[in-house]
């Protein structure tokens, strides 16, 4: 008994293979969206199943009492951010079968002729729209609804990104293929109200302003309240982000290391607790402007939620009694703690944590190069104490 998960184009029956098509054929039950049964044709005398709301649990029930083989409707390639990768995460590689049809990010490549392997891949399915927003490259964002084009415009015109292209294609595929070009600007100013649900986006994001590691200071909005480029630089070093990990920024301020730790893997996402409320509007303004996953909330420890951070940066708040240590209680064994210190108060703090727990002490002094009359001379900038350490 096995899972058949076939994946259907916006053309129905007529874009599948003979062999899809007998497949669909022999099935008894087919699970899928109530758009996606909608497309098979009277060859398909199977029982048609809409999936509940959520679908989750229905996914997790699948194969109860069966008989035999299992089939399920997806919307192209299954295995692009759509079922068939929850199905085989659930009950393994050997009892899911895939039939993938092509891809909605294949067919809209090549309709704007981009190279796929050069083309990030961004779903708004189940994300914000802000997590759309890039400061440079070309994506095909796969749309939530048809209101998704209209909010992407926007942020990007409120992001200095008002130059975008940006291509809606609707119904890719099917006999009701629209296409529609526009800077976002000019989306955002005028956005129609006609955009079918079923759309993707083509984006060429301009100006292109890509930059990896560390990002220049004046990139973020703050009040003077971040780490800086160089300390963020080595901080990020010895936070060690892998993909898909989830960070604590704890005492964020700006939010710099939370934004730079997303930009630095796949998956990577952070969350950013800040006590005080004009920097945390802050932190959420440049979480949008840089597009990346950080939830923003507000004084730490009482704050924290019941995630398990893989690593926790404590930028602030360093004195303030039992804060460290609510944090190293929330590692899980083998998470990464590092905590800066810039005044004798928190030094003093993390010399005690450094005796009792180990780890890497490091200190970090470097200086500026600025004019002293008509010469040149090297200003210090504040030293800065920090300790990592890896949680037993």
């Amino acid at each position: 008994m096995r899972i058949i998960v076939v994946g259907i184009g916006a053309d129905g029956m007529a874009g599948l293979a003979p062999t899809v098509r007998a497949e669909l054929a022999r099935a008894t039950v087919v699970h899928g969206s109530r758009r996606q049964l909608d497309l098979l044709d009277g060859t398909v005398s199977a029982v048609r199943r809409v999936w509940p709301s959520p679908m989750t649990p229905a996914l997790r029930t699948l194969l109860d009492g069966a008989d035999g083989d299992v089939h399920v409707i997806a919307s192209g390639d299954p295995l692009l951010h759509g079922v068939g990768s929850v199905l085989i995460r659930m009950y393994g590689a050997d009892a899911v079968t895939v039939l993938p049809h092509v891809s909605s990010v294949t067919l809209a490549c090549s309709r704007v002729g981009w190279s796929v392997q050069d083309t990030e891949i961004i779903s708004l399915v189940t994300a914000e729209p802000h997590t759309a927003v890039r400061r440079g490259g070309q994506a095909v964002v796969l749309s939530r609804d048809g209101t998704s084009p209209a909010a992407l415009a926007k942020l990007l015109t409120d992001t200095g990104r008002g130059d975008s292209e940006l291509t809606v294609l609707e119904q890719l595929g099917g006999p009701r293929e629209l296409r529609r070009s526009a800077t976002a600007r000019e989306w955002a100013s005028r956005p129609p109200a006609d955009v079918d649900a079923l759309n993707v986006m083509a984006v060429r994001y301009l100006p292109d302003e890509r930059r990896a590691h560390a990002l220049p200071d004046d990139d973020f909005d703050h009040d003077g309240q971040l780490t800086k480029q160089s300390i963020r630089a080595v901080t990020l070093a010895a936070l060690g982000p892998r993909p898909g990990e989830l960070l604590w920024d704890v005492g964020s301020g700006s939010g710099s290391i939370a934004i730079e730790w997303c930009r630095s893997a796949p998956g990577c996402r952070s969350t950013a607790y800040e006590r005080d409320p004009q920097r945390r509007n802050r932190i959420g303004a440049n979480v949008v402007a840089f597009g990346v996953r950080v939830q923003v909330r507000g004084a730490a420890p009482e704050g924290f939620d019941g995630s398990e951070p893989s690593a926790v940066f404590v930028g602030g708040g360093v004195t303030q009694p039992g804060l460290v240590q609510a944090c190293f209680d929330r590692l899980p064994a083998g998470g990464r703690l590092v905590v800066n210190a810039v005044t004798v108060e928190s030094e003093a703090v993390v010399a005690q944590w450094y005796s009792k727990e180990g780890g890497e002490l490091r200190r970090y002094q470097h200086y500026h190069g600025g004019a002293i009359g008509g010469f040149t001379g090297w200003r210090p900038a504040l030293p800065v104490t920090q300790w990592s350490v890896v949680k037993p």
